[in-house]
């Protein structure tokens, strides 16, 4: 079973820096990307980056860009997401996800429980 464990969310100023993990389990963590994705209340959720342990490849959003890393530690079957540089707007509940590297639809199936960021201006 594909279980997904996000940690790290808090209170944070602008300006300051967190870090979320998300602790993975029950696949073959090279044969997967795995994503972050946010939604903020009222609006849609969106993606705001995923990686590819296998090559360590990865994609951010436009908005996040510069200021967010995706990390792995496959001997640990972790993803991170270091953030800085935070804005008001990074506000969220941020969510991983998994889906196999090849899913031709780029739709993630599995998701772990959202952690909360709240960035005060």
């Amino acid at each position: 079973e594909v279980q997904l464990q996000a940690s790290g969310g808090g209170l944070v100023q602008a300006g300051g820096s967190l870090r979320l993990s998300c602790a993975a389990s029950g696949f073959n963590f090279d044969e997967y990307v795995l994503g972050w994705f946010r939604q903020a209340p009222g609006k849609e959720r969106e993606a705001v980056s995923s990686i590819s342990p296998y090559d360590g490849s990865t994609v951010y959003a436009d908005s996040v860009k510069g200021r967010f890393t995706m990390s792995s530690d496959d001997a640990k079957n972790t993803v991170y997401l270091q953030m800085s540089s935070l804005k008001p707007e990074d506000t969220a509940v941020y969510y991983c996800a998994a889906r196999r590297i090849f899913t031709p639809s780029g739709v993630y199936p599995h998701w772990g429980q959202g952690t909360q960021v709240t960035v005060s201006s």
